[in-house]
């Protein structure tokens, strides 16, 4: 039997109708890992087609039995128009991914089945039973998997696009995360107890996928730092490039940092989230420590490691003084890439309690259903228009060509060329989004 699996781009079906992509690029430098890990786990009496559609366009009229479509949020609108065009033919659609997690009701009235959960323990059963036309609605895993004996991801089945040597190829180390961030949402549909998979079968993947560049989509890399170090240790003879996220904290271990340095850490991303310790204290993330800061930064620059650092604004705490101070400690730190993020809440956290309660969410069916800073609640400092365009502000100024020259080193080593990069994006994805409000994503 014929299988299309598809991961969504992002449409739009504005005022001129085109409905052309806003962001196909035609080749991926990261390539994802949740296309080929299904794969992975599909039977092989199925016949297994991938579509990243950031890549290739999605054909409609092939012939295929069952389709399996991956979705956020935030690209669930476009989800349905994929479902309802094979669903008009008579082609079952069943779908899964963050989205259905939170919004399995919604979910299900667009196609033939849901999955909830994560795919181990769900999904041949779901094949399985499309094949012998006995499809149910809801699929809800019944346990989260150790993480022991993962299959390799099938990326021999992608079709990337641009210079193999470019690519970086997304695995896991681990899922879940020790702790409890007030608006993070990650913890309830990857777990929030931290499992890890086994370092041998780590070190097996990187080495039978060839990977030269590797990016570790842990939620938490090192919740559990001896597991960490001890795979550090093991990729040191592998010579390869890899990046990763963790907090803020760990920078502060010399001897994971000079361990981290010499297994090939080229890049690593960090939820600094705020300059001002109440605001932490707000959003549950007080092991962030503000005095600590210095240290950490000056860890990671005299290693000469690359990386970038996350913050959040709208929080009910803050000051309008909040994005010029920001801005000042970036520069004064030359950090090399920062992300800027609105305060958004997702649906099963405590921030979306309290602010449901409070009748701060503007426009709950439409939230976060819109690529780019858009502000979906009622901040207590500014209206919703001024934090937008104050978070905008705030990118435009960071990634101004004299900021660049001011904080970036020279781009001679590979980390300090993966800043520069880092940085010309974000500045071609911050001029394209100015535009983005002149458009209808629904």
């Amino acid at each position: 039997m014929k299988l299309k699996i598809i991961q969504p781009t992002y449409y739009t079906n504005g005022t001129n109708g085109s409905g052309q992509s806003l962001y196909k690029t035609r080749r991926r430098t990261l390539i994802g890992l949740t296309l080929p890990y299904l794969a992975a786990l599909t039977p092989k009496d199925w016949n297994v087609e991938l579509v990243d559609e950031q890549v290739v366009d999605i054909d409609f009229d092939a012939p295929v039995d069952l389709v399996a479509i991956t979705t956020w949020t935030i690209n669930s609108f476009r989800t349905y128009e994929i479902s309802r065009k094979f669903r008009e033919r008579g082609i079952p659609v069943i779908m899964g991914g963050p989205h259905t997690f939170f919004h399995s009701e919604e979910a299900i009235e667009h196609c033939d089945a849901v999955a909830i959960g994560e795919g181990e323990e769900i999904w041949p059963g779901m094949l399985q039973d499309a094949a012998n036309n006995r499809l149910q609605r809801i699929y809800r895993a019944p346990k989260q998997h150790n993480l022991k004996g993962l299959p390799i991801p099938r990326y021999d089945l992608m079709r990337f696009g641009g210079n193999r040597l470019n690519r970086t190829y997304s695995l896991q180390s681990s899922r879940g995360c020790p702790f409890k961030c007030e608006f993070c949402s990650e913890r309830f549909y990857i777990g929030d107890r931290y499992r890890y998979r086994p370092t041998e079968e780590i070190v097996d993947e990187v080495k039978r996928i060839k990977a030269k560049n590797v990016f570790f989509a842990d939620s938490m890399f090192a919740g559990k730092k001896e597991h960490s170090m001890d795979l550090m240790e093991a990729l040191i003879p592998l010579n390869i490039h890899w990046s990763t996220l963790w907090t803020t904290y760990l920078c502060r271990d010399e001897k994971f940092m000079d361990l981290a340095k010499r297994s090939g850490l080229l890049h690593v991303n960090m939820g600094m989230e705020s300059i001002s310790q109440e605001t932490l204290a707000s959003m549950n993330k007080n092991f962030n420590k503000v005095h600590q800061y210095d240290e950490i930064l000056n860890n990671l620059r005299k290693r000469g490691i690359s990386y970038s650092l996350n913050f959040v604004f709208g929080w009910d705490g803050e000051t309008p003084d909040v994005f010029q101070a920001t801005l000042e400690f970036l520069e004064r730190h030359r950090v090399p890439v920062a992300f800027f993020y609105i305060l958004s809440p997702h649906r099963g956290t405590p921030l979306y309690e309290r602010m449901r309660q409070e009748g701060r969410i503007i426009d709950e069916k439409h939230m976060r259903r819109t690529p780019g800073n858009v502000c979906d609640i009622k901040p207590l400092y500014c209206s919703p228009e001024e934090l937008e365009e104050n978070v905008q502000n705030l990118y435009d100024h960071f990634y101004s060509l004299p900021s660049m020259f001011r904080r970036l080193p020279l781009p001679v080593t590979k980390s300090n060329i993966a800043s520069w990069i880092l940085n010309i994006s974000q500045r071609r994805m911050r001029r394209s989004e100015r535009t983005l409000k002149n458009f209808d994503w629904t």
